[in-house]
């Protein structure tokens, strides 16, 4: 009967020790998981600038004028600015000017000069987003100062007349991008010193600009 009652007693302090030790050990804290930085998406949103150079093919055809018509192609450099809105179906809504220098004039028997030099234009732009590329569409308003030099004349007048063109814009980096377009200038025609001239133009544009 002692043996039973110390057998008992013991079982029930090996017992007690057991719950006091579970007690006293608890679970550790986990350490917090290391999550991956978000990468805001790209977008086009927000106001640009950029230079641009290229080639200008042009026609002129004179009325009243020995020369009939002529081609008055030479190379070019200009600026830009603009303004997209990006849209959540990928889709961009966009504003854009510029301003441009055209060499472009030609050189006459009796010492004249004529051609076309400043340009610009203001356009409406849309297109379609596909991460980095931007494949567009623009079309507006251009003008460009048309001019004859020679023995007994400077003059020049303002053409203006309509734009149309398209191209695609790259972004290199979160902030820079690379442009190629094609655009047809439709001058329209002016009076210069009693001629009638009829300018448009084709040109192909590479660029580099920087969004913010």
């Amino acid at each position: 009967m002692k043996k039973i009652l110390l057998l008992a007693t013991g079982l029930a302090i090996s017992t007690s020790s057991a719950a006091l030790a579970a007690d006293a050990i608890y679970e550790a804290p986990q350490a917090p998981v290391a999550q991956e930085p978000v990468v805001p998406a790209f977008t086009w949103s927000g106001p640009y600038v950029g230079l641009l150079g290229g080639y200008g093919w042009a026609n002129g055809d004179f009325s009243g004028a020995a020369i009939g018509s002529d081609d008055f192609d030479g190379g070019r450099i200009g600026g830009f600015a603009g303004y997209n809105w990006q849209m959540s179906n990928g889709f961009v809504l966009g504003v854009e000017g510029d301003v441009n220098y055209d060499w472009n004039d030609n050189d006459y028997t009796g010492g004249f000069n004529a051609g076309t030099d400043w340009s610009g234009s203001v356009r409406g732009r849309v297109g379609y987003a596909m991460d980095r590329a931007l494949i567009f569409a623009a079309g507006g308003w251009t003008a460009t100062n048309g001019f004859v030099k020679g023995p007994g004349i400077d003059s020049d007048k303002t053409f203006s007349g309509w734009t149309i063109g398209g191209g695609i814009d790259y972004a290199f980096t979160e902030k820079m991008f690379g442009r190629l377009e094609y655009r047809y200038n439709d001058y329209g025609d002016k009076n210069i010193s009693g001629i009638n001239a009829d300018f448009d133009q084709h040109v192909v544009n590479v660029g580099i600009g920087v969004k913010f």
